[in-house]
């Protein structure tokens, strides 16, 4: 059954909520500059995420780790002067809240102030909950990130699907349940079973917004790089490529080569 959608002018915190209990499912991407993000909202996303995945995607890195807060900073600044409608959520990097909770709060103070963000989002459950109070208590909004979390990659030593042992799936749910009873306004759930997912969107009422981790969730996040194929190189099984940008953009600068080598650009009519 379609769910009619509702004309939200400018997407909130509240706005997800009610999405979530109306049944309409939330769409989130990633962006990291004005012009990409300026094109994402334009096309009605929901919530652009700042994402630590600029790390690699922008930088090059092999992690997410080596990102600075002053470089999300930054990203997230051109995202924000670029977004009329869309919800951003800025990632707090590797370093800034989890070992000292008055830490994760001038982090997140600097994203709020500095870019002008929405929210910020954390990766972690309970041994994190002291740095989420913390920022929530100064009335930052906070997005929680379970299962999967990609700055804890070297202590999981691989970016396989995560919570397929019962006693992992335990946690991650009463994690989820402790992340909504604290505060957070909505949960992705990264690379974790389907049916794992859809019990936990199922048994607490913040949207739960999945990447690999099936449709029985609220909605769902991709980073733009990999759904538009500008990246070419990373294939999970949860990633939908709806265009090949790699191989236009590849094929269209080829053609401005041979152009100019050819002397053929610019011709008459482009030129002064």
């Amino acid at each position: 059954m379609s769910i009619a959608k509702k004309d939200y002018k400018r997407i909130t915190t509240k706005s997800l909520i009610d999405m979530k209990v109306n049944g309409e499912k939330i769409s989130m991407l990633t962006a990291y500059d004005y012009t990409m993000a300026k094109i994402v909202d334009a096309a009605g996303v929901d919530v652009i995420l700042v994402g630590d995945s600029a790390s690699n995607v922008m930088a090059g890195h092999e992690t997410t780790l080596p990102i600075t807060l002053d470089q999300m900073i930054y990203h997230a600044s051109g995202v924000v002067r670029a977004c009329e409608r869309a919800l951003v959520v800025v990632d707090l990097p590797f370093g800034t809240y989890q070992s000292d909770p008055k830490e994760a709060l001038r982090s997140s103070i600097r994203i709020m102030k500095e870019s002008g963000g929405h929210a910020v989002k954390l990766e972690g459950g309970s041994e994190i909950k002291d740095s989420i109070k913390k920022i929530l208590n100064a009335g930052i909004p906070v997005m929680g990130h379970l299962g999967l979390t990609p700055q804890s990659i070297y202590k999981f030593g691989t970016y396989t699907v995560r919570a397929k042992e019962e006693a992992e799936a335990e946690k991650l749910i009463e994690d989820a349940k402790l992340l909504e009873r604290i505060g957070c306004f909505a949960l992705v759930l990264e690379k974790i079973p389907a049916k794992l997912a859809q019990k936990v969107a199922e048994s607490i009422s913040i949207p739960v917004i999945g990447i690999g981790a099936g449709n029985g969730v609220d909605g769902q996040v991709l980073v733009l790089h990999d759904m538009i194929g500008m990246t070419h190189e990373f294939s999970p099984r949860f990633l939908r490529r709806y265009m090949n940008l790699y191989e236009d953009m590849t094929k269209a600068i080829g053609n401005y080569v041979s152009d100019v080598k050819s002397v053929d650009f610019p011709n008459e009519n482009e030129q002064y």
